[in-house]
């Protein structure tokens, strides 16, 4: 005979073992971001967004032996801007260091 603490955990067990086995048949949903040549990719149509443009920034800044990674361009404005400052005029980044370039409003 099982004791009641031994049942519980059985059927506990048992419980775990068949929801696992249903979900187990999905597997975990793929949430990672993904980005082709500064663009995110979704629902397989290209769109240009931040986080793209800021991995593609740190692509081509450590093409030019620049030792920086997409996370510090992405949390260091400063950073990028002194990375655009240098390498801002490659075709591949031209457009995601405008923002980066510009200082402010400019007069008319």
């Amino acid at each position: 005979m099982s004791s009641p603490l031994h049942h519980g955990t059985w059927i506990g067990g048992f419980c775990a073992a068949v929801s696992l086995g249903l979900a187990g048949g999905a597997g975990p949903a793929e949430a990672r971001i993904k980005c082709v040549d500064g663009y995110q990719i979704v629902s397989g149509s290209p769109i240009a967004t931040p986080y793209c443009q800021d991995e593609l920034v740190a692509i081509v800044a450590r093409e030019y032996g620049m030792k920086v990674s997409a996370a510090a361009i992405r949390n260091n404005p400063n950073l990028k801007r002194n990375v655009c400052q240098h390498i801002g005029r490659d075709n591949r980044i031209y457009i995601a260091c405008i923002d980066a370039n510009s200082v402010g409003r400019r007069p008319f």
